[in-house]
């Protein structure tokens, strides 16, 4: 009976001891990456002036071309997709001519999870070297079957090859600090991207969306103006699928304003009714609705440090050679990213307040007393940049007066 006794807790306690064991050596007391979430607005502008110079609807098929990607822009593409979808901080860093992944997940108990893997390239296409998860080392063939088997799992094994099969060579550069991939473009793989961008669901949301906005607006004379609270009120759902439906409705209304077509992004949107052009504006501006409601589809549709990050990222370009920096659109723009915030995260609050009168006093504070029309020699005069303590203090004024709105709290 003893030695069953003792067979039995050797049987129970071994693999608690081996995992617990695995734990302490899988985790560690201090995170590898510790960051936060916020995109920069120099980030924007290296991603504009890549698409800019390699718009794929302008190549052709079976085109070479070599794209020098600044590898700071990879690195916070990383990051926000680890915090977008893993709860968790990434970065890149090259070394010599590799480049490491790393990641970081928050446990409880404050432990981290670190893993790490380093890639180079061998006949020109990536190859895992060396990958730890804490200080265990993990063999690079089961970190690239695990790759492999997620990116399966998830339904992109289709897109994935054809990635593998366009690009013909990767390289790394830490002197220069960018990333070198060479391709030949495949125009099916726009149509792929957009497939996995918009599901079928998603479209035929957006042409209800589309179909919505052409009637709200079909009875008033062109170049009428209406409220955005009005036509928000109209428009989002207050049943149903309400949160897909509403990203499809601010989506749509981005587009307009924007007077961006959709049908770049959807081309059966060529073949939708047209919306007549009505002044859609908040607090009685054109510009701020538009400041809004971009922001708002961008945070409902990528998150909130992309709208952030596009927001400063155009008042910054304003100030150089548009209108002036305008504290007033920035607060715009916080606020229609709150808003999509609260689409996706407050939604019971969202549609409690559509439920009742909206006004555009609820979308957003009164912010006619801050600064605008701030051109660049100015704006560095007062403000210096946007990490400065005085700017800083602009932006926290902002997010005050936010809070004071119930539907942002």
């Amino acid at each position: 009976m003893r030695r069953l006794l003792k067979w039995l807790v050797i049987i129970v306690l071994l693999p608690l001891s081996v995992a617990a064991a695995l734990t302490l050596l899988a985790t560690d007391q201090q995170a590898l990456v510790d960051r936060g979430e916020a995109i920069s607005p120099d980030s924007v502008a290296q991603a504009k002036r890549l698409l800019a110079a390699n718009d794929p609807r302008r190549q052709q098929a079976g085109e070479i071309r070599t794209l020098a990607i600044p590898a700071a822009l990879i690195d916070e593409g990383i990051n926000y997709a680890a915090g977008r979808y893993f709860h968790a901080r990434g970065a890149l860093a090259l070394i010599d001519d590799a480049g490491e992944v790393r990641i970081t997940f928050t446990l409880p108990g404050k432990r981290f999870l670190n893993l790490r893997a380093l890639a180079h390239t061998v006949d020109g296409k990536l190859h895992i070297v060396d990958a730890r998860l804490g200080s265990i080392a993990v063999p690079p063939a089961l970190v690239e079957f695990v790759f492999t088997r997620a990116v399966a799992a998830f339904g992109f094994d289709r897109e994935w090859l054809m990635a593998e099969n366009a690009i013909q060579q990767i390289s790394f550069s830490q002197s220069q600090a960018t990333i070198s991939v060479t391709y030949i473009w495949e125009p099916g793989i726009l149509d792929r991207a957009r497939a996995v961008a918009l599901s079928p669901d998603d479209i035929a949301r957006l042409r209800e969306a589309r179909l919505a906005l052409a009637a709200l607006v079909a009875h008033r004379a062109p170049g009428s103006q209406i409220r955005l609270s009005e036509v928000i009120k109209a428009m989002l759902p207050a049943s149903g699928d309400s949160i897909k439906q509403g990203r499809a409705t601010l989506l749509v209304l981005s587009s307009h304003l924007a007077d961006k077509d959709l049908a770049a992004l959807v081309p059966a949107a060529r073949n939708w009714p047209r919306v007549r052009w009505v002044n859609i504006t908040l607090a009685g501006r054109h510009d701020l609705a538009q400041h809004f409601v971009v922001s708002a589809a961008l945070a409902a549709w990528a998150g909130e440090p992309v709208a952030d990050a596009i927001g400063l990222y155009k008042e910054l370009e304003d100030a150089r050679r548009g209108s002036g920096f305008s504290f007033i659109d920035l607060a715009a723009d916080r606020a229609g990213t709150r808003f999509g915030e609260a689409l996706l995260r407050n939604h019971d609050r969202l549609q409690e307040t559509l439920k009742g009168e909206l006004s555009d006093q609820q979308l957003l504070p009164v912010v006619t007393d801050l600064p605008e029309y701030l051109y660049e020699p100015e704006f560095k005069r007062r403000f210096e940049s946007h990490e400065s303590p005085q700017f800083k203090a602009m932006t926290h004024e902002i997010e005050r007066r936010l809070d004071t709105l119930p539907l942002y709290r």
